[in-house]
């Protein structure tokens, strides 16, 4: 299990216990061992994908002890510990977190406020957030976001017309990539009806490859036989792609069946529909955006 970032502020004070300047990825590798951390749990990713979890969080025990003053910088991505840090070891605590830290004012001026001006409101929501690194508070909450967003896209889906639907999925495999001009994908959706296969689309732009389509408005999963019915489809053409999209969701044969077929098909159920809605910008506008952004170390080097 990963360990909070709180959980790893006294393992990491120790680890520079030594006084040696230590670089930061040194330390994340030491620390992950001390934990005895997995491979798969080393590379687990924060929501956004752009940093290991593990690692945002030695990052931000590192920058906590900092403020506290029981760390500091010494150059780029390197930390010693500090004379106040080495007084703390004398007599280690069982644990080093943020209440431990608050006993030093520059980390209560690093944290804006002392837990005494708080309201008990507050000091509930504080609680239930504190091991939460910051970027991980943002990667939940877009979370969150998306997912309600995902709902809320599907029940419209489910309400509007057939006609409307298959305009919908016209728009939404334009936007990745396929079918050349929407006017080319507009002739090749909802038209043929023949024998399980709603239309047919370009794979790319040049159109050096077709995929069949087959578009369904469905309450209930969609079973095997109805995806065997579209592979049969598929082979009567001599194809060999296909997508299968529903609004409903998959049985668990059907999503078996697909698997041990030559036949290349994509099964996509209404919330993976949705969800790439959402990605690639139908139905849906964006309403804020907010960069993040980091010091730029180098900026700071002096020739």
């Amino acid at each position: 299990m990963i360990p909070d970032y709180q959980s790893i502020m006294l393992p990491l004070l120790k680890y520079a216990e030594d006084k040696k300047e230590h670089h930061i990825r040194d330390a994340i590798e030491g620390l992950a061992d001390e934990f005895n951390l997995t491979e798969e749990e080393r590379k687990e990713h924060l929501p956004s994908g752009l940093q290991a979890i593990f690692n945002n969080r030695v990052a931000w025990a590192n920058t906590y002890l900092k403020k506290a003053g029981l760390l500091e910088s010494t150059r780029r991505g390197h930390f010693i510990i500090t004379d106040r840090g080495l007084k703390v070891l004398e007599k280690p605590p069982k644990e080093i977190n943020v209440n431990y830290l608050e006993q030093y004012q520059e980390f209560i001026d690093f944290r804006g406020a002392s837990k005494s001006g708080e309201s008990e409101l507050d000091e509930e929501k504080i609680q239930k957030y504190e091991d939460t690194t910051p970027e991980e508070l943002i990667g939940i909450g877009h979370q969150k976001l998306q997912a309600d967003l995902a709902s809320e896209l599907l029940d419209r889906i489910k309400a509007c017309s057939p006609s409307f639907f298959e305009k919908l999925v016209v728009e939404l495999l334009v936007k990745m990539g396929y079918g050349g001009s929407r006017q080319d994908a507009g002739k090749a959706i909802g038209k043929s009806h023949d024998e399980g296969i709603d239309g047919i689309i370009k794979e790319d732009k040049l159109g050096l490859d077709i995929v069949y389509i087959q578009a369904k408005k469905w309450e209930n999963p969609v079973s095997r036989p109805e995806i065997h019915k579209f592979a049969g489809a598929l082979q009567g053409k001599r194809a060999r792609k296909g997508i299968f999209i529903t609004t409903s969701k998959f049985s668990k044969s059907s999503m078996e069946y697909v698997s041990m077929i030559e036949n290349k098909i994509i099964l996509i159920d209404g919330e993976q529909l949705a969800k790439l809605m959402i990605e690639h910008d139908v139905g849906v506008s964006t309403i804020a955006s907010y960069a993040i952004k980091k010091m730029d170390s180098d900026y700071f080097m002096e020739a």
